[in-house]
C-alpha cells in the first residue's frame, strides 16, 4: 500500500474543505435574510431532529479544530466543510422559523450537554496520538452517517431531506479520507459504531462530488481519494 504524500494530503484537504460549495448552502441567502419560508411545518419530532443536526455538525467542526490545533494534521481542515454542513442546517432552521440552538459559536460550546460531553470526550481521545486523533475522526463520520440516515427516514419534507443527503455525502468523503489516512500509517481501521460491512462499503467507493463519483488521475487507494 503507498503511503500517503504531503503534497496530495494537501490536495485531499483543500478538496475536503471546499465541500460546502456542493453541500446546498446558500450563505448568502442566509447572511441576507433572504431564506424563503416554508409554508408547511415540521412535525415536533422534525424540528428536534434538525435542531440537533445544527448542533451536531458543529461539535464535528469544533473537534477538528482543536485537533487541528494540536496535531496541524491537514485532514483536520475537514473543519471548514462541517462549517459548511452547520450553514445548511441554519438555512433549514431559518426557512421552518425554528430557534437556532447556537446562541454562542465559540468551540466547546453547546446548548445540548449530550454533545458538548461528546466534544469533551473525543478531544480526549484525539489528545492522546494522531492515530487516536484520526480514529476520533472516523468516529465522528460513523455517527453522523448513521444519525443522517435516520434523519432522512423520518423526514417528510423534499427540502430537508435533500439537505440531509448533501450532508450525508460529505460525512462520507469525511469518512473515507480519515480511514485512508489510517491505511496509510498501516493501520487497519474496523468500525467503532456502524456495521463492519457497511463501513467497508462505503470506504472502498469513490469519493462524491455533487452526487457524482469523484474524477481521480494517477491516484489510487483510500488515503488519496479527493
Amino acid at each position: 500500500m503507498k503511503l500517503t504524500t504531503i503534497a496530495g494530503t494537501l490536495v485531499l484537504a483543500a478538496t475536503l474543505a471546499a465541500a460546502p460549495l456542493e453541500a446546498g448552502w446558500n450563505r448568502g441567502a442566509l447572511q441576507s435574510g433572504t431564506a424563503v419560508q416554508a409554508q408547511n411545518p415540521l412535525s415536533p419530532e422534525e424540528e428536534s431532529t434538525l435542531l440537533f443536526m445544527r448542533e451536531e455538525e458543529k461539535m464535528a467542526r469544533d473537534v477538528y479544530i482543536t485537533l487541528f490545533d494540536l496535531w496541524e494534521h491537514p485532514v483536520f481542515n475537514i473543519s471548514a466543510a462541517e462549517q459548511g454542513h452547520m450553514y445548511a442546517m441554519k438555512n433549514q432552521i431559518d426557512r421552518y422559523g425554528l430557534v437556532d440552538p447556537v446562541t454562542d459559536d465559540t468551540v466547546g460550546v453547546f446548548d445540548n450537554e449530550e454533545l458538548g460531553a461528546r466534544y469533551l470526550d473525543l478531544v480526549d481521545m484525539g489528545g492522546k496520538s494522531l492515530e487516536m486523533a484520526l480514529r476520533a475522526g472516523a468516529l465522528i463520520e460513523e455517527i453522523d452517517i448513521l444519525d443522517l440516515e435516520n434523519a432522512i427516514a423520518q423526514s417528510t419534507h423534499d427540502d430537508v431531506t435533500r439537505a440531509y443527503g448533501n450532508l450525508l455525502r460529505g460525512s462520507r468523503n469525511h469518512l473515507r479520507a480519515f480511514v485512508g489516512q489510517l491505511e496509510s500509517m498501516g493501520i487497519v481501521y474496523e468500525a467503532q459504531e456502524m456495521d463492519q460491512a457497511r463501513l467497508d462499503e462505503i470506504v472502498d467507493s469513490p469519493m462524491e462530488r455533487g452526487g457524482r463519483k469523484a474524477k481521480r488521475k494517477g491516484c489510487k487507494g483510500r488515503s488519496c481519494r479527493f
